[in-house]
C-alpha cells in the first residue's frame, strides 16, 4: 500500500516552515549570546537541554497524535500521576526499578483510557482529555495527598539533573537522542508513519486504503501515555520530588512546541525534526528571557504569543499559496 502521494504536498510546504524555525533558533542563540553574559555558558546550555527533557519526551508521541487530527491535554496530569505512583510505591517498600516500571505502566493505562473513550465511544479527544486532565491530577492528589516524596537513590536523581563529568551534556540527553531517532524513523521511514499521515489527511480515505484507523489511534494514545509516564519518572528524578502538582501547565508547552515546529493543528502535516527545533526554540527563548530578568508574567505572555504565531502563520501562508495557485490557473 503506497501513500507517498499523500505526503508530498505536506513535505514541500513544511520543509520551508521547519527551516524557518531552525533559522530562528540560530538567530535567537546569536542574539541571546550578545545581549546576555552567560547564555552560551556550559551551565546554561546544559540547563536548556535539561529543562526541555520532559517536553521533548512527550512531544515525540504527541506529534503523531496531532498529525492524525487528535490531541491529548491530559499529558501533564499523566506525568503527575506517574510521578505520584513512583513516589508512593517506592515509599511503601518497592524497589526503585519496580517503581519505575509501575509508573510508566500507569502512564500507559492513562493513555489506554483516553484512547478507548475516543475510539470506542466516539467522543471528541479535546473533551475527553480535558476531563481526564482533571481526573488524573485528582487521582494523583488522592494517592499522595500533601505528602512529598523526595528521598530517592542518589544514582537515579543524579541521572535526572547531573551532567557527564565536567561537560555540559545532561545524563538524560542520550536517552532523548535515542528516542528522537526512533520516533523520527518511525514517522518518516515506516508504514506506521505513512498510516499516521494518511489518517490525518483523510480518515475516510485511509479506511478505504485498508488502515484500521481506530486501532492506530488507540496505539498512539497508549504510546503517548507511556511516554508521559517516562517523562514523569525523569521529572521526578530531576527535581528529586514526587508530588501531585508536578508538571502543572506542561501540556501547553508541549503542544505549542509541536505547533511551533510545523505540525498542523488540522492534522496531516508535520516533521519530527521540526518539532525538536520547536522544543529547543521555546526552551531557548525561555532561558534568554530568564537571564534577561524578565518576570514570569511576561514569559507566559511570550509563550502564548509563540503558540498563537505557530497556529496562525502556517494557515495564512497556506491561504496565500492557494490564492496564488488559483490566480495562476486563471491566468
Amino acid at each position: 500500500m503506497s501513500m507517498s502521494k499523500k505526503e508530498k504536498p505536506a513535505t514541500g510546504f513544511h520543509f520551508t516552515w521547519d527551516t524557518a524555525i531552525l533559522n530562528l533558533l540560530f538567530i535567537v542563540w546569536v542574539l541571546a549570546s550578545f545581549t546576555t553574559d552567560n547564555f552560551l555558558s556550559s551551565i546554561n546550555v546544559s540547563q536548556i537541554f535539561s529543562n526541555t527533557s520532559e517536553i521533548m519526551i512527550i512531544a515525540l508521541p504527541v506529534t503523531f497524535l496531532i498529525i492524525t487530527g487528535e490531541i491529548d491535554l491530559s499529558i501533564a496530569s499523566t506525568l503527575a500521576l506517574s510521578s505520584s505512583v513512583l513516589g508512593w510505591t517506592y515509599l511503601h517498600g518497592a524497589p526503585i526499578w519496580l517503581s519505575i516500571i509501575i509508573a510508566i505502566a500507569t502512564g500507559g493505562l492513562c493513555g489506554f483510557i483516553n484512547g478507548f473513550l475516543v475510539t470506542k465511544t466516539r467522543l471528541v479527544a479535546l473533551a475527553v482529555t480535558i476531563g481526564t486532565l482533571a481526573l488524573y491530577r485528582g487521582i494523583a492528589a488522592g494517592i499522595l495527598g500533601t505528602t512529598t516524596v523526595n528521598e530517592f537513590p542518589e544514582g537515579w536523581t543524579s541521572f535526572g539533573f547531573d551532567t557527564f563529568g565536567t561537560t555540559f551534556i545532561p545524563k538524560t540527553l542520550p536517552l532523548i537522542l535515542v528516542l528522537a531517532l526512533v520516533f523520527g524513523l518511525l514517522l518518516h521511514r515506516t508504514p506506521f508513519g505513512r498510516r499516521t499521515f494518511a489518517i490525518g489527511q483523510s480518515p475516510e480515505a485511509a479506511k478505504f486504503a485498508g488502515v484500521n484507523v481506530d486501532r492506530h489511534k488507540m496505539q498512539l494514545f497508549i504510546l503517548t501515555g507511556l511516554m508521559s509516564g517516562l517523562a514523569g519518572v525523569v521529572y521526578t528524578f530531576r527535581f528529586s520530588t514526587a508530588q501531585s502538582d508536578n508538571g502543572v501547565g506542561l501540556e501547553l508547552l508541549v503542544i505549542s512546541a509541536c505547533l511551533l515546529g510545523g505540525v498542523s493543528i488540522f492534522g496531516g502535516i508535520g516533521t519530527m525534526w521540526g518539532v525538536l527545533a520547536g522544543v529547543l526554540l521555546a526552551g531557548s527563548v525561555e532561558s534568554w528571557l530568564t537571564l534577561s530578568e524578565v518576570n514570569a508574567q511576561w514569559r507566559t505572555i511570550v509563550t502564548g504569543l509563540l503558540l498563537l504565531i505557530s497556529v496562525t502563520v502556517p494557515v495564512l501562508i497556506d491561504k496565500v499559496k492557494r490564492s496564488q495557485a488559483k490566480a495562476a490557473i486563471r491566468a
